[in-house]
């Protein structure tokens, strides 16, 4: 049976726990840009006590376009997500997109996320999964655009069916009509009654697909976010950058990194005062 709360090193996330907050660059574009954002991050984090998993992506294999930046690939980019993890001593996570890259990425990722559009990928669970329990590490399996949250037990079972029972669902939001994302809070509880943890991905949940290149409206990152964490999500995710409008991916719906301090913080309080006053 999926298990909460679900540690991840020191914190812990589910019920009755402070948010976790998942944060960091779509994709990898260097060495240098990723570990300035990770320790500006870490430094925030041990500030405030924040529960904070750094997040960047070595291959982006769903770009749009042909000649779009993808990521360093597997092994340089593990390489770099290990450098931030002994730089900051933050845990890691990043994205897999097939069956045989969730070995590796177990050795170095203590969270192993599942693609939205790769979550009904069978063989692609069974080794995210099998790989996590061998490592002691966690699967994130993010909902995908196309499916009802009362569906996304079947990615739960396959990943117990593995032998994992730390697992962590994202909502991210849901195709609506063409170019266009929309969020039902009610998948926040919904999922939650699987037994996992729930994240809730601010940034991608404001993308607008369609076109060259997928467009964003990061302006509404803040409300979406104060929403989810308001109807009770036990983390927040979202892609940050230090420059969004020079990102090489997914940089529309890319929160500035200068913007992320006073977020934490409000979102924060907000969970505060749900432990408080409901106990979610």
């Amino acid at each position: 049976m999926a298990t909460t709360p679900v540690s991840i090193g020191a914190a812990r996330c589910g019920r009755g726990q402070p948010l976790l907050f998942i944060a960091g660059p779509c994709v990898i574009e260097s060495e240098a840009l990723v570990l300035e954002t990770a320790k500006t991050l870490a430094d925030l984090a041990a500030a405030h006590g924040y529960q904070l998993v750094f997040k960047s992506s070595f291959d982006k294999a769903n770009r749009t376009s042909l000649s779009s930046f993808r990521g360093p690939g597997l092994e340089a980019g593990l390489e770099i997500l290990a450098k931030v993890s002994d730089v900051t001593g933050l845990p890691v996570t990043t994205d897999i997109h097939t069956p045989e890259q969730a070995e590796p990425a177990a050795q170095v990722c203590s969270i192993l996320q599942i693609p939205a559009f790769l979550a009904r990928q069978t063989d692609l669970l069974i080794a995210a999964a099998e790989a996590a329990v061998r490592h002691g590490r966690i699967v994130n399996v993010k909902k995908p655009q196309f499916v009802a949250p009362e569906d996304v037990i079947h990615a739960v079972r396959k990943c117990e069916g593995a032998g994992l029972n730390d697992i962590l669902l994202t909502e991210r939001g849901t195709t609506f009509g063409y170019g266009r994302l929309v969020n039902d809070m009610q998948c926040i509880p919904i999922m939650q009654a699987m037994g996992c943890p729930v994240i809730f991905d601010a940034t991608h949940s404001v993308q607008r697909p369609g076109g060259a290149t997928t467009g964003g409206a990061r302006e509404m990152v803040p409300a979406l976010a104060c929403a989810a964490v308001g109807c009770g999500c036990d983390g927040v995710f979202l892609e940050t950058h230090p420059n969004p409008d020079a990102a090489l991916s997914d940089g529309p719906n890319q929160l500035r990194l200068a913007d992320v301090p006073k977020l934490f913080a409000h979102l924060t309080r907000l969970r505060e005062v749900n432990l408080a006053f409901t106990g979610l």
